[in-house]
């Protein structure tokens, strides 16, 4: 992704993210600072329309690495997680895949996803494991009359 595509992926991410009962309102702005590329902060890529030239799916990844203490080999993990993706044409299965291949490429140990969004339809087929915890959203000045299952929610939070 580039400074150029910011428009079209604000339109693109701004659609897929209008089914979930919450979620962000992006604007250019917000698609500019949180997900334009940054080195060893995001990762953000695209499938652009051989024919059209048209932007049709979006996947991205934020960094967070972690310490790793008493170790004599190692001293940071390296990891990846999955941050907004927006599949069209191109299955979310084979865009995660290739979001997958991309962060081994770029020396991350781990790639963490969470049950969000559509997520569900590609951790058990690319072999994610389960975590060991539950991820809770307090929502201050919310109101949300029922809970909501994984599948409702477009939010990602850092």
């Amino acid at each position: 992704m580039e400074l150029r595509d910011v428009l079209a992926v604000t339109r693109l991410l701004r659609n897929y993210l209008s089914q979930f009962i919450v979620s962000p309102d992006f604007d250019e702005n917000d698609v500019q600072h949180w997900l334009l590329p940054t080195e060893d902060v995001v990762d953000s890529y695209l499938v652009e329309s051989p024919e059209t030239h048209d932007i049709t799916d979006f996947c991205s990844f934020y960094t967070l690495p972690s310490s790793i203490l008493g170790n004599q080999n190692c001293s940071i993990l390296k990891a990846a997680y999955s941050y907004y993706n927006v599949s069209t044409k191109t299955p979310l299965l084979q865009l995660m895949n290739d979001a997958l291949v991309v962060a081994k490429r770029k020396d991350f140990d781990v790639f963490n996803a969470l049950d969000v969004m559509h997520n569900e339809s590609f951790l058990k087929e690319l072999k994610f494991g389960p975590g060991d915890g539950q991820l809770h959203y307090y929502l201050y000045n919310y109101r949300i009359r029922n809970a909501l299952r994984p599948s409702e929610l477009g939010l990602v939070l850092l």
